[in-house]
């Protein structure tokens, strides 16, 4: 029953992709000002939507397994899975934001990379939650769960930052799509369902895809109880 409903979920998140993709590239109007280029935005922006949304949860778990690690042992080991895996498809959202990013730059600006004060914080949130991979992947001990944990509130910490970058600062990075004042928004009906059918299509892939990592680490918590208990039960 498992694998099928797994297959069904791949079937569907395989088709609002493509249905995403036929949106964004055949049925959107091309921009005037930008051409083709700016079709990246149906991809650039939902992952940068995502990749916040992903860390939040990561966030709110770290802060449930700090709150608990000492009371309430069991629901702390649940509530670090989700941080880990929630973290683990962050970072991946934001690899496709930095990677689409400079894509979308090189013909706009002429340049691949700047030191703007949004690409350079959403540069520093992606090092802060690879360094929280990179933990947990290398360091071993009984306080590795707990550093790990404060290292990803933190790093949360830069997703208002990034968010508010180019309304705090001037910034060469283009103005808020969204809430940037009484102009912003897609106006296009077209464009916007192409945005909202991507926005829906990564978003089911990342939550099949935190779903797998939460269920792969908790069987990993538990394997790795029950040979603690067995070397315990062997001395």
């Amino acid at each position: 029953m498992k694998k099928l409903w797994i297959g069904l979920g791949m079937v569907a998140v395989a088709a609002l992709m493509l249905w995403g993709f036929h949106q964004a590239i055949d049925v959107a109007p091309t921009e005037a000002t930008m051409g083709d280029v700016q079709r990246i935005f149906y991809y650039h922006v939902p992952n940068a939507m995502l990749s916040f949304l992903f860390f939040a949860v990561s966030f709110v778990a770290s802060i449930l397994f700090l709150a608990w690690r000492n009371t309430a042992p069991a629901r702390a080991q649940a509530a670090d899975a989700w941080a880990l895996a929630s973290a683990e498809v962050g970072v991946v959202f934001c690899s496709v934001v930095l990677i689409t990013g400079p894509l979308w730059a090189r013909p706009v600006w002429g340049i691949w990379w700047t030191w703007d004060a949004r690409l350079t914080t959403t540069l520093l949130l992606w090092l802060i939650y690879v360094s929280y991979l990179l933990l947990r992947r290398f360091v071993e001990g009984a306080q590795m769960q707990t550093l790990a944990a404060v290292v990803s509130v933190f790093g949360a910490l830069d997703v208002p930052i990034v968010y508010m970058a180019n309304r705090w600062w001037r910034t060469q990075h283009p103005a808020p799509v969204f809430g940037g004042g009484p102009d912003s928004g897609i106006k296009d009906p077209t464009m916007l369902a192409a945005f909202g059918w991507n926005v829906l299509a990564w978003a089911v892939w990342g939550l099949m895809l935190l779903a797998f990592r939460v269920h792969v680490e908790r069987r990993n918590q538990q394997i790795q109880l029950k040979a603690s208990k067995a070397a315990l039960a062997g001395r």
